[in-house]
């Protein structure tokens, strides 16, 4: 496919093999300091060399890649995962989603709204819960 010579610019690597969704967003995390080689942050112009490891700040989400070729135009995600290498943490990959799994207390319908006795008690459950999760 398209192969890069040896001159590329992070912001165009990670838009080619799609860590991003556009160069702009791309050149933008760079921007911000969420793109690092080493912890140091890298500009968005910084020449990619094969065989360095960046951590990538993306929301929420963290990754870790290694270089393992570069690829100048963005192609499809089977191509794309044949140039680099993904070194995130297992325990990084799965904690920013148990956020997201919070229990769902639901009413009967037609008692209508909680009292304030009621809305205490399930106050005090969600309490219980999220400290028993902290402590795991």
């Amino acid at each position: 496919m398209a192969e890069a010579s040896e001159k590329l610019r992070i912001d165009k690597y990670l838009w080619a093999i799609r860590i991003f969704k556009t160069r702009s967003l791309a050149t933008e995390a760079c921007k911000a300091g969420r793109v690092k080689l080493n912890g140091q942050n890298v500009k968005p112009s910084y020449i990619v060399k094969v065989g360095e490891t960046f951590s990538i700040q993306k929301g929420v989400e963290r990754k870790v890649i290694l270089v393992t070729g570069l690829l100048e135009r963005r192609a499809d995600a089977k191509t794309a995962v044949q140039h680099y290498e993904d070194h995130t943490p297992e325990e990084e990959t799965y904690a920013f989603k148990s956020v997201f799994h919070a229990p769902v207390l639901k009413r009967d319908r037609g008692t209508g709204r909680p009292t304030k006795k009621d809305r205490r008690d399930i106050d005090d459950l969600q309490d219980d819960w999220m400290d028993g999760k902290a402590n795991d």
